[in-house]
């Protein structure tokens, strides 16, 4: 009966291979049947042999359609088989089309003039850094290999007024403490700042406010030209100090070309400006408010959102517009702000300007990540790694995140 229902088996399989079946264990011994019969071997021993071969004999039944090769096992025909170039990591780090590394990297720092850190509570890992604290992360960022770093300020309240004259005084927090940076650290890092009037506004807002109703919604303008010269000012405050690279978050029509000629006009020919180009007016921008306090004042005669100068998250066409307009001014970068959910603006900027392109991973990016993590959902290094590829493949050269310091340490651990 055993013999019976072996040659039962063999029978079964000739068959299938005459009708082009694949599936029986015959067809798995690794094996041709021409080589398996010039070594004496059985039909029966083919059988047996199948159960002794490294290939994983299935159970199902035969596939119409599916082919076997000269060693007898299955074939799909086909010449390209791109997992070839995944195989094994030496090929696949060969052949890796992006690359993140910490010089890649802005770590924006949070500053304050309190006497100790203040954690935020909306961004877990993040603080308030006093001044101290900056210069000891500054010093920890150099020695992970991040060279560029962007100070956001905490501006008292008693310091904030509508024309938000505190953004230039010489004297002020990030002029100090941009100065201070340089005499201990020179060249080995290059300093950023946020060109903008909302941390030392008492409106909570980029740009001035005017004192009418005849703006959105009944509230007061945005007064555009007005800001400008602010921003002018700040910016040169800001060179002075010894900032290389002043950024520009506001989305006043025509600030680049003010600041650009405002800079030349002092000197600075050689501090860059990065251009906040397609700055959303989004929803991911809640944590960073909390940490600066520069969320619109309901109390105020401002607009209740900043929707009348920052871009509608709808549109796409319109920051080709931003670009060229900052490109002709004298942007030397042009930035996309927020990152992840605009990696289709960062792709389409790359595409049509010959500038480099940076990217935002903002606050609330970084704290949907830090939650999601803390709630073990997923394996944070892994993901923030991945988000930050993200942004080198849709393409961007430069790439500000909360995770600046953490992710090179990261990597520097390959």
């Amino acid at each position: 009966n055993s013999f019976a229902m072996l040659r039962t088996v063999v029978v079964l399989a000739s068959l299938s291979i005459a009708h082009g079946f694949v599936g029986s264990s015959m067809l798995r011994t690794g094996f041709s049947p021409r080589t398996l019969r010039a070594q004496g071997i059985s039909s029966l021993q083919m059988v047996a042999e199948a159960d002794k071969n490294l290939i994983p004999v299935t159970k199902g039944e035969p596939v119409w359609g599916l082919k076997t090769n000269q060693q007898g096992t299955i074939w799909v025909p086909q010449r390209a088989r791109p997992r070839r170039n995944r195989k094994n990591e030496g090929i696949r780090s060969m052949t890796r089309e992006n690359e993140v590394k910490p010089s890649n990297f802005i770590y924006p720092l949070f500053v304050h003039t309190g006497d100790s850190n203040e954690e935020i509570a909306s961004m877990p890992g993040a603080f308030r850094h006093t001044t101290d604290s900056v210069m000891k992360e500054v010093g920890e960022a150099i020695a992970e290999g991040v060279s560029n770093v962007i100070l956001f300020p905490k501006i008292p309240e008693e310091l904030k007024t509508n024309s938000a004259d505190e953004c230039y005084n010489p004297d002020g927090l990030v002029p100090e403490l941009i100065s201070n940076i340089k005499d201990k650290y020179g060249g080995k890092v290059n300093i950023w700042t946020d060109v903008a009037l909302d941390p030392y506004s008492d409106q909570g807002h980029d740009g001035m406010v005017s004192s009418d109703k005849r703006g959105d919604g009944g509230a007061g303008r945005i007064m555009n030209d007005e800001t400008i010269e602010q921003l002018c000012r700040q910016s040169i405050a800001q060179a002075r100090a010894g900032a290389d690279v002043v950024a520009p978050s506001d989305m006043m029509d025509g600030r680049i070309g003010a600041i650009r000629d405002a800079l030349d006009s002092e000197g600075f020919t050689d501090v860059s400006i990065v251009a906040y180009t397609a700055k959303y007016a989004s929803a991911f921008y809640g944590p960073f408010r909390d940490a600066l306090d520069s969320a619109p004042r309901e109390s105020s005669n401002a607009p209740r959102n900043k929707k009348t100068y920052q871009m509608d998250p709808a549109n796409s066409r319109e920051a080709l517009i931003e670009a060229h307009l900052d490109a002709s001014e004298g942007a030397d970068m042009l930035m996309v702000k927020p990152g992840m959910p605009y990696l289709d603006i960062i792709k389409l900027l790359k595409d049509n300007t010959n500038l480099p392109i940076s990217a935002y991973h903002v606050s609330g990016e970084y704290a949907m990540l830090k939650a999601a993590a803390e709630k073990g959902w997923v394996n944070e290094k892994d993901v923030a790694l991945e988000t930050l590829l993200c942004f080198k493949r849709a393409g961007a050269d430069a790439i500000l995140t909360y995770y600046a310091k953490q992710a090179a340490r990261w990597l520097n651990e390959y």
